[in-house]
This record gives structure tokens, sequence and C-alpha cells, in this order.
């Protein structure tokens, strides 16, 4: 059975309205692959079974049928396995030593000119921030950035580079000069040409994430550069994650075709909306994922499926500027879930804490883990 399945069938258990071919399954399930199904530790799933006890139906303080025990065993592997992702809506507790509070990221960005010439995007008021070689920068009432190409038909010159940057817990959208749209997440910049003009090819270079909506353009391909590898497409959309303090570059297609290639191996794949190439150590890999998680950032959530408890707190830490410690080894157990990045910090940490797999102490921007 999948765990869906053994999901439903743990909760008519529950309710009292399994059948007994249900039951039977449930067991049979238990038996074939019981507390190996998933890599939690015992102690968990211990504690998870005497409350399952308490719930089962008919239960007066006797003594369980031997068939009784392996369902509700079943029901406790199955049911712990899935409380991260249920636990990260319904659970509220308190992180132990919270100093202070600390607020989520939000709208910073600083627009650096082909001159030099740096803007506080956060400050800078609507209405026209530059004009540059014969194209005006905009900030429109939405907060964004926007390149009017044209804007100063009579004006000459060579395309100068401009660098959009975002600190950490920091974001910005930004359209191109082409018309392309991008979300640049937090800790990460991107530098590309003040105009396009004359141009064979829209080149980008990315560090850190973003999201491409590229402009069609057959005859002008758009090339991102990021860490070690190169994406080509003509109009599509696509995520980049490049960071440099994570091990593997990430390229998802959400729509349209890409070729990624590396530029160590001189190794190339194509892409089809749903996959991802990963870059590690000269290796170019492809992936089927689920694109509702590459995409929650952009869409305003921390979600992990299955994700090491290093990987998001590296997720936290560029988010809310805090500074990251463990105490002792790392957990082992993986995260599944889903939260809004709007939350302070003490919501967030209070769900992972609810999963049971860590704590944290909060002093000042300081956050230590401890299993």
């Amino acid at each position: 059975m999948e765990k869906k399945e053994v999901k439903s069938r743990a909760e008519r258990y529950l309710n009292g309205k399994a059948t007994e071919k249900e039951k039977a399954m449930l067991e049979a399930w238990y038996l074939e692959r019981g507390e190996d199904a998933v890599d939690i530790p015992q102690e968990r799933i211990r504690a998870m079974q005497e409350e399952i006890f308490q719930k089962l139906p008919g239960n007066g303080g006797r003594k369980f049928p031997t068939g009784i025990l392996l369902a509700a065993a079943a029901i406790a592997v199955i049911m712990v396995s899935l409380i991260p992702e249920v636990v990260f809506h319904q659970r509220d507790l308190v992180v132990q030593h919270v100093t202070h509070d600390i607020p989520p990221g939000g709208n910073r960005a600083v627009l650096t000119l082909s001159n030099g010439q740096k803007i506080d995007l956060s400050h800078a008021a609507n209405g026209s921030v530059a004009v540059q070689q014969g194209t005006r920068v905009l900030k429109n009432r939405a907060g964004q950035i926007v390149y009017d190409d044209g804007a100063e038909p009579e004006a000459k010159g060579q395309a100068g580079e401009n660098t959009i940057t975002t600190p950490v817990g920091g974001t910005w959208q930004l359209n191109l000069p082409d018309g392309t749209r991008v979300w640049l997440n937090n800790s990460s910049s991107l530098t590309y040409p003040s105009h396009f003009r004359g141009q064979p090819e829209r080149t980008v270079i990315l560090t850190g994430e973003a999201y491409f909506e590229v402009a069609k353009d057959k005859r002008h391909p758009f090339i991102v550069k990021s860490e070690g590898q190169e994406v080509k497409v003509l109009g599509t959309h696509f995520d980049i994650n490049a960071f440099p303090n994570e091990q593997v570059v990430r390229t998802t297609l959400l729509e349209g075709l890409v070729t990624v290639s590396a530029a160590d191996i001189k190794v190339t794949q194509k892409l089809i909306p749903g996959d991802q190439s990963q870059l590690q150590g000269g290796n170019l890999k492809l992936t089927r994922v689920n694109v509702e998680q590459v995409m929650a950032w952009k869409n305003g959530y921390f979600r992990f499926d299955n994700t090491p408890i290093e990987q998001v707190m590296r997720e936290l830490a560029r988010w809310y500027d805090i500074d990251v410690h463990f105490d002792g080894p790392l957990p082992t157990e993986k995260l599944n879930g889903r939260i809004s990045r709007s939350k302070n910090i003490s919501k967030v940490l209070s769900a992972l804490e609810a999963t049971k797999t860590v704590h944290f102490k909060v002093e000042e921007r300081r956050v230590t883990v401890m299993k």
C-alpha cells in the first residue's frame, strides 16, 4: 500500500469504521515493512503507539489481541511519518530562551548603475530612478523596477552593466529591458546590460536564486550564467538556485524548453517542464521534482520535502539574517511541510520543534540547534 492509503485506513481504524479486510491489510503492511518504512527514531514510534492505544475502539484498559497491537503499531508508524506535514499548520509551541523575536525579510534591494552609482530601491520614490544609454529606469507603484527601453531614442551608446542585489532577508522583482520578468530571492544578485539593442544574445549573470519569465524572441536567445553553468532559452519560465553556500546548482523548468550546459565538463541537458538539472562536483544530472516546492519561496512559503535540517537552517539563515550553530551532531531526520515566510522566526522554529526532531535556543540573532 502507498503511504496515503495506509493513512486513510489508519484513520478509518481510529474512527471505528475499518472493515475486517482493511484491518488485516493494515496489519500485513506493518509486518511486511513496519518500522523500516520511515526513518524515525524508535522512541518516537513507541510514544505514538501509547497515544494510539488510548484511541483504539473498545479500549477499556484490557489486554489487546495481537492483531490490534499490530494495527496500532502500523498507525503509529504512518502517523509519526506524517507529523511534520501536519504540525506546520496546527502546532504553536514556545521556543525557549528567545531574548527577542526576529521579523521576516521583505522587499529590499540595491541597484548599482554602470557609472557605479548605488540606489537603495527600498527608499527610492516611485517614478524615474535613472536614465542611461537611452533607457529609463523606473520604480512603479508595485515597487518593481522596470526598464523602459527606447524612452530616449535619440540617445546613443553601448549598453552599461547594471546589478541588482538583495541582502540577507531581501527580495525584489524587476522587468528587464526586453520585457523579461525576474523575481530575485534573498542573498542574490543579477547583472545585466542596461539595454539589449544590437546584441545577438540576451545574457545575464546570476548569483543566488531567481525565477525568470523570459520574453519570447527567437532571434535573440536568453542566457543565464551562474555557478559553473549556462542556461539557454528562447522564451520560458524557470528557476535557478545557485547560492554559493549550497553544494548543488539547481535549474527547474516550469514552462517551455531550456538547455543547461556545465562549463567544466562540456555536458548539456535539455529540460522539459517538471525537470530539474542538478550540477554538483562536475556531475550534471536530471531529475523530476515537485515544482510547488521549488517555487514556494516566490509564493511566500518555506516548503520542505524530505529536507535535511542543515539545509532547512540555511534557508532560514538567508531569510531571517541569523547565525546558525549546531550543538552536537546534526539530527539525521528529514522534514516535510510548509509554513509562511511572513511569520516571525519564533513561529517557524516552534513549528520545527513540534516535529520532536530538534530544539532551538535563540539569543539575539544567534540560533543554536539542539537534538
